[in-house]
């Protein structure tokens, strides 16, 4: 089935906390709370983090696989150009020096964090993404938004919550 975006704006906070409240604890077909609810806001609320629970944070292990691979790939590959120098007289020093290869993995270690942290920043905060057409000025003002997405079925019950708490204005996507 294919979902589409309601978008109720609320003129005071409360409400909107209220809504997410009740959507959360009412079973919809089709939609789910955790991932098709977004809450818009002009102004940070420290007080949403409660209502909207804690989200899992995956950005960390992006910059730890990305450290370890650029560390492991940086020895290597430095590692593996010296060896292949094997042939030539080195006068009783090592084929593959430490000292100096560790710089140079520290190095990679870093480059390989920064980079992979980036690229995992992107992949979990979803961008680039199709994002919903539905929008209001008046959020950049002085409103609050919920955005919602739902199978056709939960529709209605969707815009009875958005009633029942006093939406200002509830918009709908065009047919699909």
């Amino acid at each position: 089935m294919s979902k589409r975006h309601l978008l109720a704006m609320f003129s005071n906070f409360d409400e909107a906390e209220l809504v997410v409240k009740e959507l959360r604890s009412t079973s919809i077909k089709g939609f789910n709370p955790d991932d098709d609810l977004v809450v818009k806001s002009p102004i940070e609320h420290p007080e949403v983090e409660e209502f909207l629970g804690d989200k899992p944070v995956y950005v960390q292990w992006f910059t730890l696989f990305g450290a370890l691979m650029g560390g492991l790939l940086g020895f290597f590959l430095i590692s593996g150009s010296q060896a292949g120098f094997y042939a030539q007289m080195k006068g009783g020093k090592p084929i593959v020096p430490f000292p100096p290869n560790f710089v140079l993995t520290y190095e990679m270690f870093i480059l390989g964090g920064v980079y992979i942290s980036i690229l995992g920043f992107l992949i979990c905060a979803g961008l680039p993404a199709k994002r919903s057409p539905l929008y209001s000025t008046s959020v950049s003002e002085d409103k609050i938004a919920i955005l919602v997405k739902s199978d056709d079925g939960g529709i209605s019950a969707l815009k009875a919550i958005f009633t029942k708490h006093q939406a200002l204005e509830i918009q709908e996507e065009a047919g699909k």
